[in-house]
Formats: C-alpha cells, sequence, structure tokens
C-alpha cells in the first residue's frame, strides 16, 4: 500500500444509487467530499452529487471511456498522490464492472475499497410499494440479464433454465429485448403472470408499467421505454392473500435471537444423541426456524 503522510491513497468504489441524489450513503457522499478526483458514470449518475465533490476536483465522465482509459485515469491520480471516487450507479456489486478495474488494480499495487449502494431493483421494489420475498409465495429472488450485444450469458444461466423454478425474477438491461424476454418466460411462468417494468426508478421522471407476460411487451412500446430501466416478474407483485411470516408469530420466543436458537437445536441434538442413542432417528422441533 502507498502512504503519503500517513494516509492510504485510495481508489473508492461508490454505489451512487439508483438514481434519486439523496439516496446515496452518507459514506458514499462523505468519500466524494474528501477526494480530488471523481469518476463517474455520465448520465448514470446525478449530477447533484458531483456538487459534493472538492472545489477544485477533477471530474471526469467515464461515459465514453473503454476500461483501460478509465485505469489509466485512477493510475494517474494514485501517481500524484490523490483518492479517487469512482462512481457507479446502484450498487457496484451488480452489473458494474468493478471486478476488472479492481484486477487491473491488484496487478498495479493500487489500494481501492468498495462502498454499497442502493440498487435499482431495491428502488423499483419501493416504487412498486411491495416486497420480493412474500411467505407462502416467493422466498428467492434471481438477478439476472439477457445477452443481445453484452457479454454471452455463462452455460445454464438462460431465461429459460433460470425460470424453471418460477421463482421471482428482476431483469436488468433487458428491457429492449422486452419480446425476446416474453417469449422465453411464458413456458416456465405463464401468459398471467404479473410483471412490473419500472424505468429510472426513484427519479422525478420514473415510469411505471404494471401488466402480465401477455401484455407487457406492448405496454411498454406504447409508453416508450427502453432503457434505464428494470423488468420483475412473479406472484409477489400481486400477492395478497398469503401467510403470515413466522418471524413475527405471537408464538415464537421473543427472548432468543434466532441464531440463539438454531444453536441451541444442534445443542439439543447432539446430547439426545449421546444420552438417547435409541432415538437418533428422530428429529427434534426447530424452535429457531426463520421464515
Amino acid at each position: 500500500m502507498r502512504e503519503l503522510g500517513g494516509v492510504v491513497v485510495t481508489v473508492h468504489f461508490i454505489g451512487a444509487g439508483p438514481g434519486a441524489a439523496d439516496l446515496i450513503t452518507v459514506r458514499g457522499r462523505d468519500l466524494i467530499a474528501s477526494s480530488p478526483v471523481c469518476l463517474y458514470a455520465g448520465s448514470l449518475v446525478p449530477e447533484e452529487l458531483l456538487d459534493h465533490a472538492p472545489p477544485r476536483a477533477r471530474l471526469v465522465d467515464t461515459a465514453r471511456l473503454n476500461l483501460d482509459e478509465i485505469v489509466a485515469e485512477m493510475l494517474a491520480a494514485h501517481a500524484d498522490g490523490l483518492d479517487v471516487a469512482r462512481l457507479h450507479s446502484g450498487d457496484p456489486s451488480i452489473y458494474s464492472a468493478m471486478a476488472e478495474q479492481m484486477r487491473r488494480l491488484d496487478a498495479a499495487g493500487v489500494p481501492y475499497d468498495v462502498t454499497p449502494g442502493v440498487p435499482a431493483f431495491a428502488a423499483a421494489a419501493a416504487s412498486l410499494r411491495r416486497e420480493l420475498t412474500v411467505p407462502g409465495v416467493g422466498q428467492t429472488v434471481v438477478l439476472t440479464r439477457t445477452s443481445a450485444r453484452a457479454t454471452p450469458m455463462p452455460p445454464g444461466e438462460d431465461l429459460p433454465s433460470l425460470g424453471r423454478s418460477r421463482s421471482t425474477m428482476v431483469l436488468h438491461l433487458a428491457v429492449q429485448r422486452v419480446d425476446a424476454v416474453v417469449e422465453e418466460l411464458i413456458p416456465n411462468y405463464g401468459a398471467d403472470c404479473p410483471v412490473a417494468v419500472v424505468a429510472r426508478a426513484s427519479r422525478a421522471d420514473e415510469v411505471i408499467l404494471r401488466g402480465t407476460l401477455a401484455d407487457i411487451a406492448g405496454r411498454v412500446k406504447e409508453a416508450g421505454v427502453r432503457r434505464t430501466a428494470v423488468i420483475v416478474v412473479g406472484g409477489v407483485l400481486t400477492a395478497s392473500e398469503f401467510t403470515d411470516s413466522h418471524l413475527y408469530s405471537a408464538t415464537r420466543n421473543r427472548g432468543e435471537h434466532p441464531q440463539d436458537c438454531e444453536e441451541h437445536s444442534r445443542m439439543e441434538h447432539s446430547r439426545d444423541r449421546v444420552e438417547h442413542p435409541q432415538d437418533r432417528g428422530e428429529h427434534l422441533r426447530d424452535r429457531g426456524e426463520h421464515p
């Protein structure tokens, strides 16, 4: 690690959030304010966030730069002893190309850290006023995309394969291929499966479209939505008759943490096997079961 005056010079990967400027984290805002260099992803990052940068900060729009050019900016700043705020829309752990940048920084011996942000799918769920994991309806969320002109999907991650579980699915970078998405999902989900498309989630010009796999493509085209949108598919979007979660059940022991209950159950089961070998085949009730 390189230090100047006892201070480590670092590249900060920062999740800028889904669009609304006030959805950036406090830590992310403060890192922008302390970094003399700020790299941001063009129109995907709110301009208001750049107001937090120091008065004479170097602001670089990376929208038209390739990966090597972006990393070159980071290396140049590091050589000059300057911290870099690298802003990515949403959360940098999802579809940000952060991994490629970190790999190059590792090779160059440049330290970095990561500050999470509010992801687009979470902002979309908030706008829809829906939980994506509903008891008895859906407890799994698949985050994926389509290939189109992007990097090919790995084997087994095509939509027909992922759709076999009928889990709640959230698609990024896919709205331009909505016809293909519908065609590939209907065989598993059914034409009447609820769908929502949220464009520019959390922004003032946000657009929300609701429908089913049978009609959502037409709604998307009619609204002119072509980019910066997520597609949410699954029964959780309209579910109303579902069971309450065990997490807040009145019958649950409120004095125990779920992890404590699980550990207690394991210890009790272990003791039972030692003291009562004839009962080894019996299963104790898990009093710490999570919903």
